[in-house]
């Protein structure tokens, strides 16, 4: 989790606080024989099957942290033990063979037990049975299930979207970006998980202990493939790092400048309300969007004097390159206008196409505003980086006639909230000396450039 601030330790400390109460009630009551907790195999079963699942996440795609199928065994304790039995299981968590520290393990133990309490205190109130099922149980509890199985998830990513929004910016914005994309997927998969709870609590009359094994066999080999996706979507994104690292090769002084882009472009795509889909598609196309620059002549690229006729024409053309090379990466979508037309301009005058207002694609129009900001805020060989606030003045200038005046003002609020940070490049020891100017800086000023 990193660094906590006093929200996020006070956050957790009720959160732990209240599992600690919640399960010294049930002991005390077990204890004074007000409660039974079922048949002890059972819930020594469930939590081996629980740690088993805890202990082996798998990521559902590769930008999502691990996530772990151990619902299917809470779920089953709802049926089987009843919410308190539920709860003894999800609190196991601490034990989880995960590498974490202890504040980790102790948040997770309370939030699945929790979850896991909430979902069982459901499951009773719509008259759910607890106990073995049988077949006369069915489909009456088929219900009463769902519900405490929509519970779970909900108070389970509520506990843990709770202590994200306390995170400090640094590690927060990216944990939740990671989730807040998939977080349809994770949602469904959480829900996949809790029907299997069912199944383990219906198999359990047929096949006694043996019930989590049959279920556990279809669930790994779906996790197998789950996790062969993950690693295919892994694989793109080390391609795609290695063209822009292979882009930057070319001029030392843009070095970084695609990861920039990359996250301006992300940080005005959140600004404007896009979801988180289309946000993480922004940020491939901030990542890709000079790659073109690979099928442009170094030497154009880092002329000292003014460029021909025919330099200009290969430098503008650099845009529609980058299209042709990323364009059969199909999960790239919408992503592929943005790198097509991050230098048109709002007035008509830029390239390749001349598109101008609304002809030009929105995630066009959000990459050209990231891209000259941090043009702006970046030394390169001719020119020290600006000020922030001097970049944004700037951009407010321009809004209009290059940039769209909507997401200027979006940005220069985004930026004014979130701040940005930038160390400047440094030339090493024996490195050749850069071109005298970049002529695919959109910013040599603004108010006059013609983009090159």
């Amino acid at each position: 989790m990193g660094r906590l601030s006093r929200a996020a330790w006070l956050y957790m400390a009720v959160v732990v606080l209240a599992a600690a109460v919640m399960l010294s009630h049930v002991l005390v009551r077990y204890l004074h024989w007000e409660l039974t907790l079922g048949p002890p195999q059972i819930l020594a079963v469930l939590v081996i099957l629980f740690l088993i699942c805890d202990s082996t996440p798998t990521a559902l795609t590769s930008h999502q942290s691990a996530w772990s199928p151990s619902s299917s065994a809470t779920l089953a304790a709802v049926v089987l033990l009843g919410p308190a039995g539920a709860a003894l299981v999800g609190a196991t968590s601490v034990f989880s063979l995960r590498r974490s520290g202890l504040r980790e393990r102790a948040f997770n133990g309370a939030m699945y037990a929790l979850s896991a309490f909430a979902a069982g205190e459901a499951y009773l109130a719509l008259h759910g049975r607890v106990g073995v099922p049988g077949q006369d149980w069915f489909p009456a509890i088929i219900l009463p299930f769902a519900v405490a199985a929509a519970v779970h998830v909900v108070v389970n990513h509520g506990l843990l979207w709770g202590m994200l929004l306390l995170l400090p910016p640094s590690g927060a914005g990216r944990r939740q970006g990671q989730l807040g994309v998939h977080l349809p997927l994770l949602l469904v998969a959480d829900l996949g998980y809790a029907t299997l709870g069912l199944l383990i609590a219906a198999l359990w009359a047929l096949v006694g202990a043996f019930a989590p094994v049959l279920v556990l066999i279809p669930l790994f080999v779906a996790r197998w493939a789950m996790g062969q996706f993950a690693a295919q979507e892994a694989a793109y994104s080390a391609t795609m790092a290695a063209l822009c690292q292979a882009v930057e090769t070319k001029d030392f002084y843009t070095r970084g400048h695609s990861e920039r882009v990359s996250a301006g472009s992300a940080l005005l795509a959140r600004e404007i309300g896009m979801g988180a889909e289309r946000v993480a598609a922004i940020r491939y196309a901030g990542m890709l969007h000079d790659v073109g620059k690979l099928g442009v002549p170094t030497k154009v690229l880092q002329k000292t004097g003014p460029l021909t006729e025919e330099e200009l024409a290969a430098i503008q053309l650099h845009p529609m390159r980058g299209l042709e090379i990323v364009r059969q990466i199909g999960f790239l979508t919408e992503a592929l206008d943005g790198i097509m037309h991050h230098h048109e301009r709002v007035d008509g005058k830029g390239y390749p196409m001349g598109l101008a207002g609304d002809e030009i694609p929105e995630f066009a129009r959000v990459i050209a505003v990231a891209d000259a900001f941090d043009s702006m805020t970046s030394t390169r060989s001719y020119r020290g980086a600006r000020q922030v606030d001097e970049a944004l003045a700037e951009l407010g200038i321009c809004a209009g006639t290059q940039f769209d005046p909507v997401l200027v003002g979006a940005f220069i609020a985004a930026i004014r909230r979130e701040g940005w940070e930038y160390q400047p490049a440094r030339l090493p020891a024996g490195f050749p000396a850069p071109a005298a100017q970049d002529h695919d800086d959109p910013t040599a000023p603004l108010r006059v450039v013609e983009s090159h």
